[in-house]
């Protein structure tokens, strides 16, 4: 259950300037929780607490958006802060679900792959999600499939090797995202922006690449989703990360360009001049931040300052201006 930590936390992010606010990754059914304490949207109490910091983060002056995910294989783990790692059943962990029967680490137990029931259930828990965002008045809904969680998992080759129609072949391997992105549009008001969060290459040999993100990307935008939220990497412990700042922005500029979709830039973005030059030379549409908003939650306010742009405060911080 979301509670006056996620108020405090998300509401703070709006008074200090930012355009809009996503929830955390927010799981759709029980058992896609990245952790136990990660918060969910699975049921009428949850939307009910998140409809409250809706209202908070639109009193903020920002947009209210909510990250739809299911944490696949990755789910069941103890929190970052504590090492992540597995949680043994004793402990509050549960048994993850995932396309195929691979472990995220040697040693590790291996997930249980999806039959058609347990895939039917995922794609109805992102309807469900979705009607709950709606109703709790969050503006923008975001669909999760980067960063190794479960619908990434279906799109990469080093985690789907299923045999069946959702593995293989590109078609096989983004047809659980597409129908997710259906059903959500189904429910979801064509006013209210459709985002889907992925990773633009596996950083692995064998893995998913950015080729195939662009491909995705244009067959995305032929179903009503508005934007790309262009990440990369988490599929594969054994992945091979080149970063420096800024270091995922060309992907996000690539899919723009060919796909013919707005994108976001995300990933070691720091200072205002930098996400100034990413919107100004058209790489992306959007800059999206986490780390250097929960280094400083006024980021967006310093970055109005140094930039020459006028940001209004809220009315109770006016005397400071």
């Amino acid at each position: 259950m979301p509670n006056s930590w996620h108020e405090v936390h998300l509401g703070s992010r709006a008074v200090g300037g930012a355009s809009l606010v996503f929830t955390e990754a927010t799981a759709v059914v029980r058992d896609g929780r990245i952790s136990p304490w990660d918060t969910g949207i699975w049921n009428d109490a949850q939307a009910e607490a998140w409809a409250r910091i809706a209202r908070l983060i639109e009193a903020g002056g920002a947009v209210p958006g909510m990250q739809l995910a299911h944490a696949g294989r990755k789910a069941g783990t103890d929190t970052p802060w504590r090492g992540g790692g597995r949680l043994a059943i004793a402990d509050g962990g549960w048994q993850p679900v995932a396309p195929s029967a691979i472990s995220v680490a040697e040693g590790e137990p291996a997930p249980t792959t999806l039959d058609a029931a347990g895939i039917r259930e995922v794609v109805g828990g992102f309807r469900a999600a979705a009607v709950r965002a709606a109703g709790a008045g969050f503006r923008v809904a975001e669909i999760h499939a980067a960063h190794g969680y479960l619908l990434h998992e279906f799109l990469s080759p080093l985690t789907n090797t299923r045999t069946d129609e959702y593995g293989g072949s590109f078609e096989n391997r983004t047809r659980l995202l597409l129908e997710v992105v259906d059903v959500i549009r189904t429910v979801w008001s064509d006013e209210l922006p459709l985002w889907v969060r992925i990773s633009a290459t596996d950083w692995a040999e064998g893995g998913w690449d950015i080729d195939e993100s662009v491909e995705l990307a244009a067959e995305l935008a032929a179903r009503g989703v508005d934007l790309i939220d262009v990440s990369s990497g988490g599929a594969v412990r054994h992945q091979q990360v080149v970063a420096a700042p800024g270091y995922q922005v060309p992907f996000a500029e690539r899919i723009r360009r060919e796909a013919g979709i707005a994108t976001g830039a995300v990933g070691l973005i720091t200072e205002p001049a930098q996400a100034d030059a990413i919107i100004a030379t058209g790489q992306a549409d959007v800059v999206l931040l986490a780390r250097e908003l929960l280094r400083d939650p006024y980021f967006p306010r310093r970055a109005a300052k140094a930039l020459g742009a006028e940001l209004t405060p809220p009315d109770q911080y006016r005397r400071a201006w």
